[in-house]
């Protein structure tokens, strides 16, 4: 199987932590250089830190920009005009009540979830079909077709993604361009053990209780009843982004631990 992404250069957005961070590993591994991004300065370097400890030879470079606004977008690509690789990894999520989201609410995920990955590829994509080879990939979720009561404008925006991704993938016909989405599952990173520890201690419960509590309750058709870890989402991202991926476009790819029943 080839794997090889020797001399190819990836950038992966909202990789300071989490899934991202995991495919910016995953992707040193297989030969890419990485571009490293986050919000800030600071995070981008604790993640370049911690990769290097993780690969030691890592070819990696960071970049920091808020990719939620038109100008984050711009100042990505003027400092990296070309990739060969393009995450769409970047996102917010927060549960709220339908009733309690503002139009402002709404615009803040349209603008990163959706409008980031747009703006990010209609920069790269040309460029990768120039040259006849590139990968995008679109990170979106299982709230993106099984939209959760509590997070309606979450799974909107996870939805548009998947949409935006297969109209590109027609954009790719008779090329070596491909581009996919991944669809992840409840996953276990820095954000939701900060989250959830508060709530643990002001209910008299620990953090393992709410977590299963979780699959008994609002996730009860997950097959795997546990959170992925980032790296079990970072290996599809992965392979999504391989030569060994080169039959697979336009498609929208599982790694939710089986909590959409459908089978096509």
């Amino acid at each position: 199987m080839d794997l090889d992404l020797s001399g190819k250069t990836a950038l992966v957005t909202g990789s300071s932590r989490g899934i991202g961070f995991e495919t910016a590993v995953g992707l040193v591994e297989m030969g890419a250089k990485i571009i490293v991004h986050g919000r800030t300065n600071t995070s981008v370097n604790d993640a370049l830190a911690r990769l290097e400890e993780r690969i030691a030879a890592a070819d990696a470079v960071g970049i920091a920009a808020d990719l939620g606004t038109a100008a984050g977008c711009d100042a990505i690509a003027a400092a990296h005009p070309m990739v060969d690789v393009l995450v769409n990894n970047v996102g917010i999520y927060r549960p709220e009540p339908f009733n309690e989201v503002g139009d402002d609410t709404w615009q803040v995920y349209f603008d990163i979830n959706v409008m980031s990955g747009v703006r990010m590829a209609r920069h790269y994509l040309k460029g990768m079909l120039e040259r006849d080879w590139g990968r995008v990939i679109f990170v979106s979720s299982e709230s993106g077709v099984f939209i959760p009561p509590e997070m309606i404008h979450y799974g909107f925006s996870k939805a548009a993604q998947l949409a935006i991704a297969r109209g590109l993938a027609e954009t790719t016909k008779g090329s070596n361009v491909t581009v996919n989405s991944v669809l992840p599952g409840p996953t276990w990173v820095e954000t939701q053990e900060r989250n959830m520890g508060p709530r643990a201690k002001a209910e008299g419960r620990s953090i393992e209780e709410l977590k299963a509590e979780i699959f008994a309750t609002r996730r009860q058709s997950s097959l795997l009843q546990r959170y992925e870890t980032p790296d079990e989402v970072a290996n599809m991202i992965c392979y999504a982004c391989s030569p060994a991926a080169s039959g697979t476009n336009g498609a929208s790819l599982r790694v939710e631990g089986g909590i959409v029943r459908n089978f096509v």
